[in-house]
């Protein structure tokens, strides 16, 4: 008889021991916390984030005439996505209904049931809140007011009351979108100056005919879902010389700044007029949705490179 000491376990029980243990469980629960997180971060709309965060960074180039310190440089940026991130979140939240109609929306974290509708509004307010904390701490009381004003903006006054009532939305909720420049200007030189004011308008008045040439292409989206989009009531050619018409008025705001920021300003931005302005008489001719499409991808990097223009510029 073997003491309990003496007892033989067989060569395969050893092998099985040593044979790696699959965690079917774990590596599941590991995915949906990865999908989850997806998830919400894609209620924020980080292509939008990415966009103002440069406007909000390069004005604060131009307001310090070169480089800011590092330190207040990301925590204005931080600062500056909470504050968008949680606008877009809540933007979700309030239009899940929209959102289930059309093609381009429907598989959105909400009206798909991956988040709920409180889940989404809580994280928007969450973000929002810790976006004046950081700023409030941070950065300064101004900036802080300012980025606020422009997520309240983007909720209230054009999520809530313009975009399903009327074909000016985006002409008016525009404003929304151009906070970031003067979040920034703020954040190094704790007020407000005529530069700054330039640089809302630019963004205030890029704003139509970018949104336009998009909503070309999503007519039938916007249709389907009531919402009275310009595209949605007057023909293409119509939206053509709407947006012609805005983007003559952009050209003429966007030079502006070149008397505080130089020639090199005024050369650069010049050059990118030209071409969006030589584009969009194309698409207006053109008539397709490829040039609508066009139109809209070059109106994002229009914005982007002002903005950089005028920070290479200043400093």
């Amino acid at each position: 008889m073997q003491s309990s000491a003496e007892v033989m376990i067989p060569a395969d029980a050893v092998s099985a021991l040593d044979a790696p243990v699959a965690l079917p469980v774990a590596s599941g629960s590991l995915a949906s916390v990865r999908s989850t997180v997806r998830d919400y971060l894609s209620l924020t709309k980080p292509r939008i984030i990415v966009l103002l965060v440069l406007t909000e960074v390069a004005t604060m180039v131009m307001a310090a005439r070169g480089l800011p310190s590092l330190t207040l440089v990301l925590w204005a940026a931080l600062g500056g996505a909470l504050a968008s991130g949680g606008s877009g979140a809540i933007n979700c939240w309030y239009d899940r209904d929209i959102d289930l109609v059309m093609a381009r929306t429907c598989r959105r974290p909400l009206p798909a049931g991956r988040v709920l509708p409180w889940q989404a509004l809580t994280f928007g307010i969450a973000l929002i809140v810790a976006s004046v904390i950081v700023f409030s701490l941070t950065v300064n009381p101004l900036a802080a007011l300012l980025a606020l004003g422009g997520g309240c903006f983007y909720v209230f006054i054009y999520t809530m009351v313009l975009k399903r009532t009327t074909p000016l939305n985006i002409v008016i909720g525009g404003a929304a979108g151009a906070f970031p420049p003067l979040v920034g200007w703020a954040a190094v030189r704790g007020d407000l100056q005529w530069p700054a004011l330039a640089l809302f308008v630019i963004v205030f008045l890029w704003t139509p005919p970018h949104f336009w040439s998009l909503a070309l292409l999503l007519r039938d989206d916007y249709r389907t879902a009531r919402v009275p989009m310009l595209p949605v009531l007057i023909s293409t050619a119509g939206t053509h010389r709407r947006i012609l018409l805005y983007l003559i008025a952009l050209i003429a705001a966007s030079l502006l700044p070149g008397m505080a920021f130089g020639l090199g300003y005024v050369v650069g931005v010049g050059v990118l007029d030209a071409c969006y302005l030589a584009l969009a008489l194309w698409a207006r001719a053109e008539g397709s949705s490829r040039a609508a499409a066009l139109l809209f991808h070059f109106s994002l990097m229009y914005l982007a490179l002002v903005f950089v223009v005028g920070a290479f510029a200043a400093s």
